[in-house]
């Protein structure tokens, strides 16, 4: 080989090289924020949910739509994620029926929509109470430590689809 064959194949391999790692980090990149979505804007929201759940029994629910208002964060994060982790292609089949599945669990309870609060019968804070505790047994609550890992947070969610009943009674 020639000198400029050399040069050329060098440059070469040096440009896959990098080509590679390019694809390499825009792919963990795009994991990352479909994690993230998930991990923030459902996990700790599910967290959030129970603890003001817990805070409106404690006080004779004397401000439900905190609850009904942080069950439409929820209910947000989860379709943000779904979405988002459609349209990077990285959401598994499995991860996004449970997702969809967790969705339309969730949004039965009565949830607030633009410009109005949601009434609550006082069937819906029993059922929001039975809730509360289905959330602290799948270890989503306050003052329970939870693990940040995509994983862990797809187990919890299955188990959480499990637990909540269809229809509500």
């Amino acid at each position: 080989m020639s000198k400029k064959q050399k040069l050329i194949l060098n440059i070469s391999i040096v440009l896959n090289i990098l080509l590679i790692a390019f694809v390499a980090w825009g792919y963990m990149k795009m994991k990352f924020v479909k994690e993230h979505i998930f991990i923030a804007e459902v996990q700790h929201n599910l967290v959030e949910l129970e603890g003001t759940i817990a805070i409106q029994k404690e006080k004779k629910w004397a401000d439900p739509n905190l609850v009904t208002t942080e069950l439409g964060d929820v209910l947000n994060g989860i379709w943000l994620g779904i979405k988002t982790g459609g349209q990077l292609g990285n959401l598994s089949k499995n991860d996004k029926e449970t997702m969809n599945n967790l969705y339309n669990k969730l949004n039965q309870f009565p949830n607030d929509e633009i410009y109005r609060f949601a009434d609550l019968t006082e069937e819906d804070k029993e059922n929001l109470e039975e809730l509360q505790e289905i959330l602290r047994e799948v270890g989503l609550g306050l003052n329970i430590q939870v693990n940040g890992n995509m994983k862990y947070f797809i187990n919890q969610a299955e188990e959480l689809v499990g637990k909540i009943e269809v229809p509500l009674h």
